[in-house]
This record gives structure tokens, sequence and C-alpha cells, in this order.
């Protein structure tokens, strides 16, 4: 089942008018997306409430009776990501893709729990549910995390999750009733494919983030947040984005060597 859908939501991806960024001559936004599989019972999502954030949500709270939560990455193409590039603000179609590519990802969430609906299942994704939301900077359903939890990469210095297309992407889930053979995760820490925080080598994201919100510590994201209310929101409304941090790196579209 994992498979069919995977190779659905590619098609949904690679058809919808939604995936062109017009204003930037048509050009897609998402290549073909990656799909993992966590158990909706995997006790790693009772452990995020005790790993800072404390108002996380199961996967049973959104849907009681959960057994699966589908999680998959919608990488950008190499057009989107080569834009941005450059240092300093971020380009226009990266910004087009980070708006514009959100409102796909919604369509994406919608049309795997339609999906599912159809096959006589149930499904919601959290993120459009009611009581979805956001405090202290963190949501109460965290997209990456439910990534890493169904095997789909690992974390690096930025906070990006690397999987085997890079991490410079958007992340979506649906928690369903359906039950699926969960994807095994990368073997070794949360961190196995990132060069800096495995053996001190790299960091290329520190160099590159315009807002210096990336140490050797990891990333501020306050200092993240300020810069792209102050700094690109002004200058880009209504899109906004930056990511400076996921392209020109080792792992912008793969897992560095």
């Amino acid at each position: 089942m994992s498979r069919q859908l995977e190779d659905s939501l590619a098609r949904f991806i690679d058809e919808s008018p939604g995936n062109r960024l017009e204003a930037h001559g048509g050009i897609a936004i998402y290549g073909r997306p990656l799909l993992g599989v966590a158990r909706a019972a995997d006790p790693l999502f009772d452990r995020l409430r005790d790993v800072g954030a404390p108002h996380h949500r199961s996967p049973a709270s959104w849907l009681p009776g959960a057994k699966t939560v589908f999680s998959y990455f919608l990488p950008f193409t190499e057009a989107v990501r080569a834009s941005n590039r450059h240092l300093g603000l971020p380009s226009k179609e990266w910004c087009g893709g980070r708006i514009e590519g959100e409102a796909l990802n919604d369509e994406a969430r919608r049309f795997l729990v339609e999906s599912l609906q159809a096959e006589g299942f149930r499904a919601v994704a959290p993120p459009l549910a009611p009581g979805y939301g956001v405090r202290d900077l963190a949501a109460n359903w965290s997209e990456r995390h439910a990534a890493y939890i169904a095997g789909l990469g690992t974390f690096g210095l930025s906070a990006s999750l690397i999987t085997s297309r890079g991490a410079a992407g958007r992340f979506g889930s649906v928690v369903t009733d359906l039950e699926c053979s969960p994807t095994p995760r990368p073997r070794g820490s949360h961190h196995a494919d990132c060069p800096w925080l495995t053996r001190r080598e790299c960091g290329d994201c520190i160099a590159r983030c315009p807002a210096g919100a990336i140490s050797a510590e990891g990333k501020d994201k306050e200092i993240c947040r300020r810069y792209l209310d102050e700094v690109v929101k002004p200058r880009f409304a209504p899109r906004y984005g930056c990511a400076k941090c996921q392209v020109g790196v080792p792992c912008e579209a793969g897992i560095p060597g």
C-alpha cells in the first residue's frame, strides 16, 4: 500500500498545475516525492514532548484508533534550488516555491486523505485539522519529526532533515487507521547523516545563513524568525522564504558522502 500511495502521490504532483511557477517560466517546483511509514504507536512520538515540545500531540490524539503515519518529502527541483544558491536574500523563485509550493503541499495532504478514505480507511492530515497550532515557534505536530520517525532521514546542523534526496524541500504527513509495515529508520543517531554533527566536518550551512542563526552548536530559531519577519517578508510579501542553509551545501540534494 505504501508503494501504491507513493506512486499515486508522484503522479498527483507531476500532473498538478500548482506544481509550476508560471511567473518564472513555468518551472516545476517539486520532483518525485519520497514516502515513509511509521507506526502510530511508535514511542518516539511521545518522546517529542520530553525533548522540548511539551504541547506536541500524538497520532492517536488526531485520529483515535490511529495505526499508521504516512510521511512524505517533496524535494525542490534543480531549477528552484539553483536559483537560491547565491548568498544574501532569497530568490523570487525560492519564495514562490515556498508559498505556492506549500499550497500544493496542502493539496497533497488532502489527496492522500481522500485516497485513503476512498479505500475505506479513516485519515487526517494534522496541519489541516482543527486544533493544529504553533506555540513558541513550535507546532503541535512536527512534519520533520514525523518524517524522521517514518525513516525518511536524519537531522543536520541547520535542523533540516537530510533525506536520500537532500534537505531542500517540504514535508507532509497523514495519520490513518490503515495498518502498514513501518519503514526502517537509518542506523545510528538522529544526526547520522550530518558530517558536522558526526565528525566535525563540513559546517557549510553556518556561513550560508544570512541571519547568523546557525552556529557550531545548532540553529537559533528566534534569530531565524526575526530575519524572515524583519528583512525578507517586507521585501517579498506576500511571499517569503530563505533556506540558504539547504542549498549550496553537500546535503542539498542527497546524503553527504
